[in-house]
């Protein structure tokens, strides 16, 4: 039998892979790795890998029998059936409490079901979230593991040694049972989104109002970035603008404006459906980037209809003053939904989340690290059952401070004709949710009127059911109630 060498294994040498392998021997690893095709392992080891302590191979029962017990192997694989695949072809040749790690950007429905699958066959699972791109998972991503809570301290040292550090914390704790860590970094990328869709907004209306330069607007970046606004986003968004193509023009410029996904936006939008929280901002960047695939018809659109002229006669240096504090208080309101619908998941799957712990391994390593996520983790260790982040004093004052910012920016943009659908998303879903009352009760009117849905009186309790003959023809049989 081959001598066990290696500390763990990684199938699958993609770009992530391949950083990774890279991060775990870099912290004095013995990493063996994998791939179907042997020239991509060749090139890998001849390359980047050269002499590190890193080994590969094509072959599932060499790549076993190379590893320390309890195995550890990562997969790095697309999501969906070929993990599974990878899976029932490991399971023969593994033993009871070797571990396998998912660190693709698995359904948590995926992770829930192969946890409990494995479990049943002695083996651990765990499903980790990885975040921060290719940069990220060479020099440390943000790590944000869950599945069978026996596997942790197996794999607790590797982890936390090749996640990003802030304030000498790792940026990587165990999240929760079954699939909590993919639902997790599920709802990383819905935000991430949000961010993005944001970012590009405040962006475009600069573009659009004042016409001004790409290196200018980077410049206004740049010096957001040393304000509240500081974040990895914020950062790179400024250095896009200032990077030229070959001919010496703006690259941005050259872009197409459609905005391509991989479908954790949209995950991040289900879940919200299905748990019934309104995620309205992430939900309208998800939608903003299917609008913006429609190249063709845009354009068709965009001659048929005359564009809205601009009329802003005001001072240009309030607007982008009132630009940058809109921007903050839509973040603060993107993040608060998100982190809304993890407390809900919670609730329902029986996860005992630590948000303060989260908002820790989202500070560094991965894409939406900004300096903020510092004040969420403070408002959830000052009161560990916070409902909504908008209760608590630290953002109750940024948002009085900033929201008149976000008003003014989107009434603007509206009256300009400029698209500002997360904004507008976010400022609806402020006044909405700080309103005593909402014309709710008309929309229970109308369905006890025309689907006797019934409905519930403000001068009696909740839970009690009522329906009316609003017609005069109707009878006293009414539908079952509604669900809140």
């Amino acid at each position: 039998m081959m001598k066990q060498h290696s500390d763990i294994a990684l199938i699958g040498i993609a770009v992530m892979g391949e950083n990774l392998a890279l991060n775990m021997a870099s912290k004095g690893y013995q990493v063996m790795v994998s791939s179907r095709k042997q020239h991509k392992i060749d090139s890998f080891l001849e390359g980047r890998a050269k002499g590190k302590p890193i080994r590969g191979t094509t072959d599932m029962e060499t790549l076993v029998n190379d590893l320390k017990r309890p195995r550890k192997i990562m997969l790095m694989v697309k999501a969906g059936k070929p993990v599974d695949m990878v899976i029932e072809k490991l399971l023969p040749l593994l033993d009871e409490g070797d571990v396998i790690i998912d660190g693709g950007n698995s359904k948590y429905e995926d992770s829930t079901r192969r946890t409990r699958y494995l479990e049943e066959k002695g083996i651990h699972f765990i499903g980790t979230g990885v975040s921060g791109g290719e940069e990220g998972a060479l020099t440390g991503p943000s790590i944000m593991p869950g599945g069978a809570k026996k596997a942790w301290p197996i794999v607790k040292d590797i982890l936390q040694s090749i996640a990003a550090k802030v304030d000498g914390e790792p940026c990587c704790e165990w999240v929760g049972a079954d699939g909590a860590g993919h639902f997790v970094k599920m709802v990383h990328n819905g935000i991430e989104y949000g961010d993005m869709q944001l970012i590009s907004e405040a962006y475009h209306t600069m573009r659009r109002l004042f016409d001004l330069p790409l290196d200018t607007i980077g410049g206004i970046f740049k010096d957001w970035n040393a304000t509240e606004l500081d974040s990895y986003l914020i950062e790179i968004t400024a250095n896009i603008m200032n990077v030229k193509d070959d001919d010496g023009h703006p690259l941005l410029d050259k872009i197409l404006d459609a905005a391509g996904q991989k479908g954790t936006g949209k995950w991040t939008v289900h879940a919200s459906l299905d748990s019934g929280e309104p995620l309205s901002l992430i939900g309208e960047s998800v939608y903003a980037r299917f609008l913006s695939s429609l190249k063709e018809e845009r354009i068709r659109a965009a001659k048929a209809y005359q564009p809205a002229p601009i009329r802003f006669d005001g001072d240009k240096k309030t607007f982008i003053e009132h630009l940058r504090k809109a921007l903050y208080a839509a973040k603060i309101l993107s993040y608060t939904q998100g982190f809304s619908l993890l407390k809900k998941a919670a609730s329902e799957h029986e996860w005992n989340l630590d948000y303060g712990s989260i908002a820790l391994m989202w500070r560094g390593g991965c894409i939406i690290r900004s300096r903020f996520l510092g004040d969420i983790k403070r408002a959830f260790e000052k009161n560990p059952s916070l409902s909504n982040l908008l209760l608590d004093d630290f953002f109750k004052d940024a948002i009085n401070d900033s929201i008149e910012s976000l008003r003014t920016v989107v009434a603007t943009a509206a009256l300009n004709g400029i698209p500002v659908p997360g904004m507008a998303a976010a400022l609806n879903y402020f006044h909405g949710y700080t309103s005593e009352t909402l014309p709710a009760n008309l929309i229970q009117a109308q369905r006890d009127y025309f689907g006797a849905h019934t409905y519930e009186r403000t001068d009696k309790a909740r839970g009690e059911f009522f329906h009316t003959d609003w017609t005069g023809k109707g009878g006293k049989t009414s539908s079952t109630t509604y669900n809140v």
